[in-house]
């Protein structure tokens, strides 16, 4: 016959176990809630629902910013080789600024503060997120990583071209003295190979290889300070009727001091920049996709093709100026120009049961946010306001510095002026 002894444990046991499955419950239970798609505020515009009129104004929305990121994006990459587009000229440049501040106040102005707001909401627990500015912490982390990204990857592609410029030299010292003991000079070879400049590599298509010796004889050759200025003045005025060798007709008036470091840093700075606008650009398609209130899609329409416009024509001159091949840059081009209505349809397509008003959500939408905020502050400030303001070129031509300025601060005022409507 059992004892109390012998039953004591088994009580204890069940006891522990209840505990223990009400204790499970009861995370589970919270976990859910903070996690679920319960309406949590958002009811602000529910007296403007219509999903039949919000889901005509998506169709015009994707048409819409498809076009305005397809022409931003080809309008430098096309236009290249017109005189008044090319990358070197000073329509390009202004424009450039103008789009520089776009970016700028895209950063600032409309993601940072969309990544505040998201952080803070009050559907989301209160700890963490209400005990430490999480928006300012991630928009710095994330601008900290694309400078070690932005360092790492140029050392990548100057060791790169390194490697491949040592190669060729070889391979050219080698082709000249077989020419001079056949009497045959190497120029015709060097100047280009299947349609190709020399220097320019079957992966990248980059005129690199070949130009620091070029660039370094012309630092040699050319004065310094104000007489530096007068002296490309003089040179672009006579259109450089010298002939290098080199087969692709750059000018020498303000380009960089080092054409193979410029062209490193264009290749880093077209992809770290197409990586931070495609990340928030599948934030906003996908926020207007969920929306059902045509009273929140009809501003955004006009305010997201104006800034899908601008920003193509700020990646497209990068790209254009990273001179990849035809291939590479129609890649990326079209991946920018997909991306914002693609976030779109994803947003149709999970309307019916996504709530973007609930925690898990509004905790996404937030870091996403703030990350991209970081990154296009940095692009915005380092590699296309600072690189272009504190060139050469700049500092040589009053008239452009005085353009640049302007459309830089009317790119920055217009974008932010439109936070008034989204």
């Amino acid at each position: 016959m059992l004892s109390i002894e012998d039953l004591w444990p088994l009580f204890i046991f069940e006891d522990f176990r209840t505990k223990a499955r009400v204790f499970s419950d009861s995370i589970y239970k919270t976990i859910s809630e903070s996690m679920s798609n319960a309406s949590c505020g958002g009811t602000d515009l529910e007296n403007c629902r219509d999903e039949t009129a919000a889901l005509d104004l998506k169709l015009v929305a994707i048409a819409s910013i498809l076009m305005a990121g397809v022409v931003g994006i080809a309008i430098p990459l096309v236009g290249k080789n017109r005189r008044f587009l090319r990358t070197d000229s000073n329509i390009f440049f202004a424009a450039k600024a103008f789009a520089a501040g776009v970016i700028l106040a895209t950063g600032f102005v409309h993601m940072l503060p969309d990544g505040s707001s998201a952080l803070s909401d009050p559907c989301l627990p209160e700890f963490p997120w209400s005990k430490f500015p999480f928006a300012g912490f991630f928009a710095m982390m994330a601008s900290l990583l694309t400078l070690l990204v932005d360092f790492v990857g140029t050392q990548y592609y100057e060791r790169k071209q390194g490697l491949t410029r040592a190669s060729e030299e070889r391979a050219r010292v080698g082709s000249a003295e077989a020419g001079l003991d056949s009497g045959i000079s190497p120029v015709a070879e060097d100047k280009e190979r299947n349609g190709k400049v020399f220097g320019e590599e079957e992966g990248g298509g980059m005129h690199i290889v070949g130009m620091h010796a070029h660039a370094a004889h012309h630092r040699h050759s050319h004065p310094h300070g104000q007489d530096a200025c007068e002296g490309n003045m003089r040179d672009d005025s006579h259109g450089h009727g010298h002939g290098h060798g080199h087969g692709h007709g750059h000018s020498h008036g303000f380009e960089d001091d080092d054409g193979e470091d410029s062209g490193v840093r264009h290749v880093v700075v077209s992809q770290i920049l197409e990586l931070g606008i495609v990340s928030h650009s599948v934030i906003i398609g996908l926020s207007l996709g969920v929306s059902q209130s045509p009273c929140t899609i009809r501003p955004l329409i006009a305010a997201l093709s104006f800034h899908q416009f601008f920003e193509g024509f700020a990646l497209g001159g990068c790209i254009s100026q990273a001179q990849f091949k035809n291939l590479s840059a129609t890649m990326m081009a079209c991946f920018f120009a997909i991306t914002t209505p693609a976030g779109i349809g994803v947003g149709i397509g999970i309307s019916s049961f996504y709530n973007p008003n609930s925690p898990g959500a509004l905790a996404t939408e937030g870091i996403l946010d703030s990350i991209s905020a970081g990154i296009l502050v940095y692009m915005a400030l380092v590699d296309l306001i600072a690189a272009d303001f504190l060139s050469k070129r700049m500092s040589c031509n009053f008239r452009l510095q005085v353009v640049s300025y302007f459309m830089l601060f009317l790119g920055a005022g217009l974008m932010s002026s439109l936070a008034i409507w989204a």
